[in-house]
C-alpha cells in the first residue's frame, strides 16, 4: 500500500495581488479582505513604491487608489500595463468619474470600484476579474 500526501491549497492562493493605497486603515481593511479570501498581498502607501515592486516580481493583478502621493493610480496602472500587458487592473476610489474620463491615461480595460465599498462586492470583483 502506497501512501501519498497531497497538498490542497484554495485556488486563490496562486494570485498575488499588489495594492497601491495610501490611507493606512484602507489599505489594512482592503489587505485584510482579500487575505481572508485566500489571496497573496503585497501593499503600499503610495504608487511609487507599489512600482517598485512591480519591476522586481511579477503580480496577476494591480488593485489601486487613484489619488496617491508620488505617482497616481493611473500613471501607476498605465505602467503596470507597459510591464506586463496582461495584469489585470481595479481601480478603488471615490474618485471614480476621473478613471472613466476618456482622455485619461488609464487603461482601458481596468475595473473600477467607488468607496466605500462593501467587502464582499470587493471580493466578488476580485474574483470575476481574475477569472476572466
Amino acid at each position: 500500500m502506497h501512501w501519498f500526501l497531497i497538498w490542497i491549497r484554495p485556488s486563490n492562493a496562486m494570485h498575488k495581488i499588489l495594492l497601491a493605497e495610501d490611507d493606512n486603515d484602507m489599505r489594512r481593511f482592503l489587505v485584510k479582505a482579500l487575505e481572508n479570501a485566500g489571496y497573496q498581498v503585497s501593499s503600499y502607501d503610495n504608487g511609487l513604491s507599489a512600482y517598485q515592486r512591480l519591476r522586481e516580481e511579477p503580480f496577476e493583478m494591480l488593485l489601486t487608489d487613484i489619488v496617491m502621493p508620488e505617482m497616481d493610480g493611473i500613471e501607476l496602472a498605465r505602467r503596470a500595463s507597459e510591464l506586463d500587458p496582461d495584469i489585470k487592473i481595479m481601480f478603488i476610489t471615490g474618485f471614480a468619474a476621473v478613471a472613466l474620463n476618456a482622455d485619461s491615461e488609464a487603461p482601458k480595460n481596468a475595473k473600477v470600484l467607488a468607496k466605500p465599498v462593501h467587502l464582499r462586492e470587493l471580493v466578488s470583483e476580485v474574483n470575476k476579474l481574475l477569472a476572466a
